[in-house]
């Protein structure tokens, strides 16, 4: 673990793992998430001779709050972590929350990013012939009405989440998450590690303060700040037909709206699922773009 600071004053927490003479990888994690790598990810990486890089975004797990952010604004951030770190070139790979962070990135610093892996991303709150909430689990409906309804409902809905993240065991996130979950999610959860990966990221970033949580709904429902339509890198794009954290519509309209995306819609996959079992699939085809230049 490390700490950068960004050209604004702000610190930024950074975690690394694998080979750190491999090729760079920056993950992002979801929301809410920290900095944290998974570990079967980790030693996936480190046979293949992948070096992880991870932020906890502003306002999570002790990096400074950025009030206002939009996601566009992370590809300062990503540029400073990269810089203090003397990586030149990279690529990149989110998932969930921090789907929209990974395709900011590849958006916005072109020169930079070789390749980008965005898993089950949600759209833009504004996309032209979505219906952002169609399929959606009735938990994430609730936390973003709650954006919508203004701070103090928001702040309230977040402070109820992260009292039961604290109270329960990884078990018990089947219960806490039951319309979020479809039967591939249900599933992985119920073997352990992936949901005890999640809780535990979860409550280190969220465990001293909202913030970061807070500000990426705000993001989410706002402007991104960039051009889908302006992508140049490749793309592999992931999503999960089971999906009830962010429904398939949504990789059905991102997947008509990145440039030359290579899309992968699969009916046997949830949410969760693309962590437990597509990361190594990941992997390889950043690798594989890695080794065209």
């Amino acid at each position: 673990m490390r700490s950068v600071t960004t050209a604004d004053g702000r610190t930024l927490n950074v975690n690394e793992g694998g080979d750190p003479n491999g090729v760079p990888v920056l993950v992002f994690g979801g929301t809410p998430s920290s900095n944290l790598l998974y570990e079967p990810h980790l030693r996936d990486a480190e046979e293949k001779g992948i070096r992880l890089v991870s932020y906890a975004r502003p306002g999570y797990g002790g990096s400074t709050r950025n009030e206002g952010r939009t996601v566009a604004d992370c590809a300062a951030d990503v540029a400073a972590v990269c810089d203090a770190l003397g990586v030149e070139r990279f690529c990149v790979r989110g998932i969930s929350g921090g789907g929209p962070h990974t395709l900011a990135a590849a958006a916005l610093l072109p020169d930079r990013v070789v390749a980008a892996a965005a898993l089950a991303p949600a759209a833009p709150f504004d996309a032209e012939g979505l219906d952002f909430f169609a399929g959606m689990g009735e938990q994430n409906v609730e936390d973003f009405r709650a954006v919508l309804e203004g701070e103090e409902a928001h702040l309230a809905v977040l402070e109820r989440e992260r009292e039961e993240l604290l109270a329960i065991s990884p078990e018990q996130l089947v219960e806490v998450w039951e319309t979020l979950l479809g039967p591939a999610d249900r599933e992985v959860v119920r073997t352990g590690r992936i949901a005890a990966f999640v809780l535990e990221s979860a409550l280190a970033g969220i465990g001293e303060s909202l913030w970061g949580w807070f500000d990426d709904g705000v993001a989410f429902t706002k402007p991104w700040g960039f051009d889908l339509a302006s992508i140049r890198v490749p793309v592999l794009h992931w999503q999960g037909e089971q999906d009830k954290f962010v429904p398939s519509g949504h990789g059905v309209w991102l997947s008509q709206h990145i440039p030359g995306v290579d899309a992968r819609l699969t009916p046997e996959d949830g949410h969760l699922t693309l962590s437990e079992r597509r990361i190594p699939e990941v992997h390889d085809w950043l690798l594989e773009r890695w080794s065209r230049g």
